[in-house]
């Protein structure tokens, strides 16, 4: 017998499941079928016996509705005192949410799930709250009757009559971990409501009369049973869902909705949520976009839209020419085994040569399950489909139009039917018709068709002012005109609408692909933020700001605004803070904060949330569009990770600069114990001769190791200079006092100061005579041209004698060469050696100080290969300054 091994990768799954879950508070409802059934009664209760247990429980909100017994479960519990509001000139008590978030308990007791809040709480409704406290790590109890789930609520309109107004998403039920069922039978809860234990005795016997009909409480109790079953089911499906038998697509399948923006999209929403529950499989609502989007009310679509995602799904936008291609394509690639659709209205034509959505996905959809849902709209007629579309103003005004192009190419006709037999007449109606097809709408393309048909037959064809066709070669031709008008119109109309989809489709590339562009070119965050406010005020016509947050108790700081002098106010800010806190959107057009005049969307990167970017429409756009808001996600997102990148590009850097750092460190250690160690023990050794011999040592030896003592400590003087040197050119830009000085009057202080230490050095000076003052810092230039010398003295051969030249070069400039005939530098080397600590053959920190000394000046130095590939030519070029009053006389020292 083969035994059944649990899937590795389906526990794999369900175990960074459950830590995850570790994270977040555990959900329990106590669900019944009506009010009265006894719901916070069993909660209380539960919650005394775990406060027995010395579990940590406090009680958030609790309705008792007067009942004493209810209240009586009170005693012994803390209770957080209830937040007050003003609200229309009235004080409402609502739950406090940021004391029950500081008191953080293990348990909260929360009641009245589906509650709307009053206008000015944190979130519109009180499951928002639950969810902010189960993101906390609270754990929460709370009470829910079964009509405010909302999946059902067309299912409870229609069993009761009444609408309920107050829902919660299953979206945020998929949260609960467990579900305990109070049932009390229709009968017990109909005598509880007669004695006031529900109700006070008005609203009882007005609730007797309406909801609480013993069929009303009966269907009402058999859906509480169904959904408490099929939490259960779920339950049991992840459980067996790692097991073998039950792994593959016959478990885990997609569900497709296709909606069409008509009054019927929210109902289908709703029974596609119960088909994917009772499936458990992931479910997708589409829409395909066709171009004929003046039949599509986009205010329904949106809020279709907003409930689908409400209930747990995804949403999608299809673009395409033909509905059911698009879903058949889009189920194709994603996997989705069940389609469903709502027969609501079919065009007769269509319908005869199966054309609608549900034959072509009938005759080509063999591989999906095709559900067909019937919908309350379902009864209407096709010539409702008139009423879609503009408004009459604007359809009249369509029709008129297309008249006056059939009249203008009646009367062009008149004219040319005297050079042109009749049946050339006809193509000018064709183009009239073609027209008005890419004008306008494919119904209105057909009106012309057909007034065009009529206008032909009654004004060309024998005889005329009749609607009579003598010959039957006419009949034909008109009847030709007939079918070629109105396929044409229809295929230049079905062109047109394609044109204005592709056209909305590659306004939006456009807008992301020239985002992109810049993104890309951003060196920083401030760049990012610049170009992505930029492209969301063009785009959707919108002020744009851009919140960034730098740590954890930073508070936000503006760091981008379209126009400049947009202005947060308090409750803007409130509502900033909390998108960053929790990575999803608040402000308008959502049910948090949503008094706040901007919508703000979170900046979120593999890290976190980094910042918040506003948007405010104006006043009058009380919706925003799917495509509005999917534009706007898209380029917050793509501004998030163009952040991201530049936030790691500047942490890289860094990196390299601190690597760099150190290796210069090392460097600097290296080259000055090498630097001073030798005159430093020179020093120390002749003053110890001195020490020990000095009584038996001649007058000659003891002036030797004075002089050798002086010689070497002004070497070391001359190593601490450059050090002194090298801190003052890392430190910053270096002040420069500057003075009119002659070339040769510099040359001759370092000369003076090398033949200190190299008297034996022969160095022979050429200046060209026609050289003007310098404007320059004496002493620093003095320091350059003696460390160059001075390199060139230690690598020049003994004997050898180092040569300096200068001479004015064009452009305003000074060029001055220092040329030893010592070993050289290979070339590929010459470029290295004005490098920090780059000792392969300059000793020390001479050379790097010359380059900071000369560029201070504006200048350049370099080393060149000397005549012959003998020696060594660094050339030193200085600009040089107009001297006051104009004059250029020439300085020659």
């Amino acid at each position: 017998m083969e035994v059944r091994r649990p899937d590795p990768d389906q526990l794999l799954a369900r175990v960074l499941a459950e830590e995850a879950a570790t994270q977040r508070g555990k959900l329990k409802v106590f669900l019944g079928a009506a009010p009265g059934v006894g719901k916070t009664y069993a909660m209380l209760g539960a919650a005394r016996e775990l406060r027995k247990q010395g579990v940590d429980v406090v009680v958030g909100i609790v309705e008792t509705h007067g009942r004493q017994e209810t209240e009586a479960l009170l005693d012994g519990l803390e209770v957080l005192p209830r937040r007050r509001l003003e609200y229309r000139g009235r004080t409402f008590e609502e739950l406090d949410l940021d004391a029950l978030l500081a008191r953080k308990p293990a348990i909260a007791v929360v009641d009245e799930l589906a509650h709307t809040n009053v206008p000015g709480s944190r979130h519109e409704r009180r499951w928002q709250d639950l969810e902010e406290l189960l993101d906390a790590g609270i754990d929460v109890y709370t009470t829910v009757n079964v009509q405010h789930l909302e999946s059902l609520n067309d299912v409870v309109a229609q069993i009761t009559g009444i609408r309920v107004r107050e829902t919660v998403p299953d979206a945020f039920l998929d949260r609960m971990r467990d579900v305990v069922l109070i049932d009390l039978p229709p009968r017990e809860l109909i005598e509880r409501l007669r004695q006031g234990k529900v109700y006070v005795p008005d609203r009882a016997q007005a609730a007797l009369d309406r909801f609480f009909s013993r069929s009303n409480l009966t269907a009402l109790r058999e859906l509480a049973m169904q959904a408490a079953a099929a939490r259960l089911d779920a339950d049991a499906h992840d459980d067996v869902s790692a097991l073998p038998a039950h792994n593959g697509a016959g478990l885990r399948r997609r569900v497709l909705l296709a909606v069409d923006g008509h009054e019927h999209s929210e109902y289908l929403v709703r029974v596609a949520r119960r088909f994917a529950a009772r499936q458990q499989a992931p479910w997708i609502v589409a829409y395909v976009e066709t171009g004929r989007g003046a039949r599509t009310d986009h205010t329904r679509l949106q809020a279709a839209f907003e409930l689908a995602e409400r209930l747990g799904s995804e949403t999608i936008v299809l673009r395409g020419a033909n509905v059911a291609d698009e879903l058949l394509s889009y189920a194709s690639r994603h996997g989705v085994s069940s389609i469903l659709l709502g027969r609501t209205r079919e065009r007769p034509l269509a319908r005869i040569f199966g054309r609608t959505v549900t034959q072509q996905l009938l005759n080509r959809g063999a591989r999906f399950e095709l559900t067909i849902v019937s919908t309350p709209a379902a009864r209407l007629r096709s010539w409702r489909l008139l009423s879609d579309g503009p408004s009459w103003p604007q359809r009249m005004r369509e029709y008129f139009e297309a008249t006056i192009i059939t009249a203008a190419a009646v009367a062009l006709c008149a004219v040319l039917e005297r050079w042109l037999p009749v049946a050339s007449v006809a193509l000018v109606f064709l183009c009239a018709v073609l027209l008005v097809a890419v004008r306008s709408r494919t119904l209105v393309a057909v009106y012309t068709a057909l007034v065009s048909f009529l206008a032909y037959n009654f004004f060309f064809t024998e005889p005329r002012w009749t609607f009579h066709i003598a010959s039957f070669a006419d009949v034909v031709a008109v009847f030709a005109f007939l079918v070629a008008a109105l396929v044409c119109g229809q295929l230049a109309a079905r062109q047109h609408e394609q044109v204005v989809m592709l056209r909305a489709a590659n306004e939006h590339a456009r807008v992301l692909q020239s985002l992109g562009e810049r993104l890309a070119a951003a060196v920083d965050e401030a760049q990012v933020f610049q170009a992505a406010c930029d492209a969301m005020m063009a785009a959707l016509g919108c002020e744009a700001i851009v919140l960034r947050h730098d740590g954890e108790a930073a508070a936000l700081r503006v760091a981008c605004a379209k126009p400049i002098a947009a202005q947060l106010q308090a409750n803007d800010m409130a509502a900033a803070d909390w998108v960053v806190a929790h990575g999803q959107p608040a402000g308008r057009y959502t049910g948090t904060l949503s008094a706040s005049a901007w919508w703000f969307v979170p900046l979120v990167v593999e890290s976190g949330c980094i910042g918040a970017v506003g948007l405010r429409f104006s006043a009058s756009q009380v919706l925003l569009t799917h495509e509005q808001r999917q534009l706007a996600e898209a380029i917050v997102h793509q501004t998030a990770l163009a952040a991201d990148r530049t936030r790691l590009s500047d942490n890289l850097e860094s990196a390299r600069v601190e690597g760099e750092t150190e290796r210069l460190r090392v460097a600097l250690l290296s080259s000055v114990s090498h630097d001073l160690r030798t005159p430093l023990a020179a020093v120390i050794e002749a003053a110890s001769n001195l020490s020990v011999n000095g009584e038996v040592m001649t007058a000659n030896e003891s002036r030797a190791a004075v002089a050798q003592i002086r010689s070497e400590g002004e070497r070391l003087d001359r190593y601490i200079q450059n050090l002194l040197d090298m801190t003052r050119l890392g430190s910053g830009p270096m002040k420069l006092r500057r003075a009119w000085v002659g070339l040769g009057e510099i040359l001759g202080s370092a000369l003076a100061r090398l033949r200190k230490s190299f008297p034996a050095l022969e160095v022979t000076v050429d200046l060209s005579g026609d050289l003007p003052p310098l404007y320059v810092h004496p002493a620093l230039i003095e320091q350059a041209l003696f460390n160059i010398l001075e390199n060139a003295a230690k690598f020049s051969p003994a004997g050898a004698p180092v040569h300096v030249r200068a001479e004015r070069a064009s452009g305003a400039r000074l060029v001055i060469d220092i040329v030893d005939y010592g070993p050289g530098i290979p070339e590929e080397e010459r470029r290295r050696i004005f490098d920090a600590f780059d000792t392969s053959h300059v000793t020390g920190l001479g050379l790097v100080i010359v380059r900071g000394l000369i560029g201070s000046h504006g200048g350049k130095v370099e080393a060149l290969a000397g005549a012959g590939g003998l020696g060594t030519i660094v050339r030193v070029t200085l600009p040089l300054s107009e001297l006051p009053g104009g004059e250029d006389r020439a300085q020659n020292s």
